[in-house]
């Protein structure tokens, strides 16, 4: 038996591209890049749709966009105006349901199983929802529609741009068994290439692994696919999400092994993060360095320490440490980030501070 369940997935088309081609008309119809300089080591962070007809997608560099579309337009992110458009998007949003959970600027779950327009249709509601986000900001959005979140973010990407798919009980299994496995939603590259080795191409192959067999192959997320492919799917749609992380990371214009240079980025970084820890007014008890050296090769070095970490002296204390355990100096690097988890706020009472003479494993 089935959850009587009624939840929408709106995924908006080509946020970021489509905001600047609204802003600018004369980017319209045209195959436009959001990201970087392609002279530089910047990456597409988003492209319009006549930009993807030539192979380009988010995370590309931007000097192979450039390659794949000698005449396509590039222009920076502004992420104030993605944010403010978004804030906007969620309070449409906000008018048909109050259980609205955002996965990220330009997505979000919805479950309107009661709603504020008492519609029993939720096909319907995202109909109106998808109108009414083009009638006040001429943008378009796909929606998925079915009885849990799996079904629902998978069929928000099975008719883009503007599309709307819906996936009734009845039919939910017949769709799954069809599907091949690179449109399961949380199936990456590695993970599908693993499937493909293990002979599943479709749902109706990972139908025949006993979930035993799935965990020993996949891990934890070997119970999450052999429920997900029968339509089992619980997860409720959380209008508040705790914020795990609060981070920084930046990559670098050019290679370096300079120790002087990276601890400037370091300690540029840090500014930036605790910056965002006091606006945010929390703390957190590990801190976490991420490096990706000129291989591309990319690891993290993290610690964990008994009071809150909440300021940028207290992550130069730790810092030091965590750059002893990586080739920084040695190899060269092209990216570095920081961020702070085990995140807590003022309501768990007063911090103790890190002081900076005090050494971490003394806390």
């Amino acid at each position: 038996m089935y959850s009587k369940r009624k939840i929408v997935h709106i995924d908006m088309d080509a946020f970021f591209a489509s905001i600047e081609q609204k802003d600018n008309p004369s980017f319209r119809g045209k195959p436009l890049i959001v990201g970087g300089s392609p002279q530089n080591r910047g990456v597409v962070a988003a492209c319009s749709y006549e930009a993807r007809r030539y192979g380009i997608h988010s995370a590309m560099p931007c000097s192979k966009a450039a390659r794949l579309c000698p005449h396509a337009i590039f222009t920076k992110p502004r992420m104030d105006r993605y944010r403010q458009i978004s804030t906007q998007v969620m309070d449409i949003f906000r008018r048909y349901t109050s259980l609205v959970e955002p996965l990220s600027l330009d997505e979000a779950f919805l479950d309107v199983t009661s709603n504020s327009h008492n519609n029993p249709s939720a096909s319907i509601l995202a109909e109106l929802i998808r109108g009414q986000i083009y009638q006040e900001l001429q943008l378009t959005a796909s929606a998925g529609v079915s009885f849990n979140k799996f079904l629902a973010k998978v069929a928000s990407d099975f008719n883009k741009p503007d599309g709307l798919t819906t996936i009734p009980p009845e039919k939910a299994l017949d769709f799954l068994a069809a599907l091949p496995i690179r449109k399961f939603f949380g199936v990456g590259k590695v993970t599908e290439q693993k499937m493909l080795n293990l002979g599943i191409k479709t749902g109706q192959d990972l139908l025949q692994f006993k979930e035993e067999s799935l965990m020993f192959h996949f891990g934890k997320s070997g119970s999450f696919l052999y429920n997900i492919v029968r339509a089992i799917d619980d997860r409720p749609v959380e209008s508040s999400r705790v914020r795990k992380s609060i981070g920084s990371e930046t990559t670098l214009s050019y290679d370096t092994k300079d120790l002087s240079e990276i601890d400037a980025i370091l300690k540029h970084l840090a500014e930036q993060v605790g910056h965002s820890l006091t606006k945010k007014s929390v703390g957190g008890y590990t801190l976490t360095l991420k490096v990706r050296y000129q291989d591309f090769t990319t690891i993290t070095r993290s610690q964990t320490v008994r009071s809150p970490i909440c300021s940028p002296a207290t992550i130069s204390t730790i810092l030091p440490r965590l750059v002893a355990a990586t080739n920084i100096g040695t190899q060269k690097v092209r990216l570095l980030g920081l961020s702070i988890s085990k995140l807590v706020g003022d309501k768990k009472g007063p911090y103790q501070l890190l002081l900076p003479f005090m050494p971490p494993d003394r806390l």
